[in-house]
């Protein structure tokens, strides 16, 4: 008889909630608005709430569920601690304990971009490997590292941010974090903007991207017509994020690197572009590495949530 699992995905603007059978099939997926009135204090109740009308209604019994899992944007220990959520108005306190309480089963709690990176590895583009890193391009870039079919998260839940691997010292902007010169900067799509802008501004090489507002779909698009510009363009990504993985490589050395993200929807061309590039940069000992697409879009963070449990 099958066993449940509900697997949660706490962003900013809505909750993307699951419930999963314990081999992986996703019997149903829902969202909730996250509220984050009051530092967020209504956060966790509303979810312990969808997830007992979900119960209810599925008619499932509390003897039946093996747990709960959550990935939360903010760094996460291994115990569930939350060391602040800035754009949820938490501070720093225990998600697996407070939401056990609030629902009466397991919990366990991890970095979503680390979930979302667990979820790939099960049901997804990363599927068969069990050391991987998930990249996501998306308005930053966010990662996660699994080795040997667990995630590796660091002291305080920070590892895996790859998106603040310091690239080009040369840097006069600031990231959001408030350094200077992270794969961030170039690599996520406002990165791909940024240097696209940047080479518009250089000189006046004719380009399809010219008297129009650049966003990061179009520099792909472009890319794919032949429009040299946006080539030059892709050829700075991919050697940006070349290099960055290839560092990354020598730390690691995964069997597979997942990119998925907003990027990620130009397809396999992104894919060319970095490869050559980390192929070129990496150590003889990193060059097997795959390339692969992330196949799970927003419901990647659902699916890890549910492995996390598991």
């Amino acid at each position: 008889m099958s066993k449940y699992i509900f697997g949660v995905d706490l962003g900013g603007t809505t909750v993307k909630m699951g419930l999963f059978t314990d081999n992986g099939e996703v019997l149903d997926k829902w969202e909730i608005v996250t509220v984050k009135d009051n530092a967020g204090a209504q956060i966790l109740p509303d979810i312990a709430n969808s997830i007992k009308a979900k119960q209810a209604e599925k008619n499932i019994d509390a003897a039946d569920v093996i747990g709960v899992g959550i990935g939360v944007p903010g760094p996460v220990d291994s115990k569930g601690v939350i060391y602040k959520a800035a754009n949820l108005g938490w501070d720093v306190f225990n998600v697996s304990d407070t939401l056990s309480e609030l629902v009466g089963f397991p919990v366990k709690t991890g970095n979503d971009a680390n979930v979302a990176a667990l979820g790939e590895m099960w049901m997804g583009g990363g599927k068969g490997y069990d050391s991987l890193v998930m990249v996501t391009l998306g308005t930053g870039v966010g990662g996660g590292v699994i080795i040997e079919g667990k995630l590796v998260a660091g002291s305080v839940g920070a590892g895996g941010e790859i998106g603040h691997i310091r690239i080009d010292d040369n840097e006069t902007e600031s990231c959001g974090c408030g350094n200077k010169g992270c794969l961030e900067q170039y690599t996520s799509a406002t990165g791909v903007v940024r240097l696209a802008n940047r080479r518009l501004a250089k000189d006046d090489k004719a380009s399809v991207l010219r008297g129009k507002t650049v966003d990061c779909k179009a520099v792909w698009d472009a890319v794919k017509e032949g429009d040299e510009l946006a080539i030059e363009v892709a050829e700075e990504f991919g050697w940006i994020l070349g290099k960055g993985l290839a560092t990354i490589a020598c730390v690691v050395n995964p069997e597979a690197f997942v990119i998925g993200g907003g990027v990620s929807k130009a397809g396999t061309i992104i894919l060319d572009y970095i490869k050559k590039n980390y192929d070129e940069m990496a150590f003889r000992g990193c060059k097997n590495a795959e390339f692969c697409l992330a196949t799970l879009g927003n419901d990647a963070g659902i699916y890890g949530a549910a492995k996390l449990v598991l």
